[in-house]
């Protein structure tokens, strides 16, 4: 008699979808992922200076004028205040331009290589005021130079909100 043999035949997994899934899976994971950057903020509390240009001792100034309503306060954030211009009474709501582009011509030479500043001001300053401030911190307008063209003091200017004094 003869036997019979089952004949089995071997199963064999086809992964084709699973290779599919994992081609598009992977990318759009990737390109989803949010990857985390370490920082460190380096924090210096501000000296206490009398304000003037020689007493900037730090090589790396940043420069801020804030507006005030009786006067413009020129300060560097990390050494303090270095000067305070009282207003005049007149037009650019009585703001000495004069005597700030003159300091901002000192401040230049002490330090050339700086062409930032941040402009601090209330919120309820005139814009055209806001734009000749930020015109004396730019440059020197030509004439007012030993050169026939203007020259640059600190042409790259931000603008923020002034912080509110405190009564001293």
């Amino acid at each position: 008699m003869r036997s019979r043999r089952i004949r089995r035949h071997t199963a064999e997994l086809d992964v084709t979808a699973f290779i599919n899934l994992i081609v598009v899976l992977v990318p759009f994971l990737l390109s989803t992922a949010v990857f985390t950057r370490l920082s460190v903020i380096d924090l210096s509390l501000p000296a206490k200076a009398s304000g003037a240009v020689e007493q900037l001792k730090v090589n790396d100034l940043k420069l801020e004028i804030v507006l005030r309503p009786d006067a413009l306060e020129v300060g560097d954030r990390i050494g303090g205040l270095i000067q305070r211009i009282p207003n005049v009474p007149g037009a650019n709501g009585g703001y000495d331009l004069v005597t700030l582009s003159a300091l901002m011509q000192q401040i230049k030479t002490k330090f050339p290589e700086t062409a930032t500043a941040t402009l601090l001001a209330r919120p309820e300053t005139p814009y055209d005021t806001l734009i000749q401030l930020m015109d004396t911190v730019r440059e020197v307008p030509a004439g007012h130079s030993a050169k026939d063209k203007p020259v640059p003091l600190f042409p790259d200017i931000s603008i923020g909100d002034a912080p509110i004094a405190t009564k001293a």
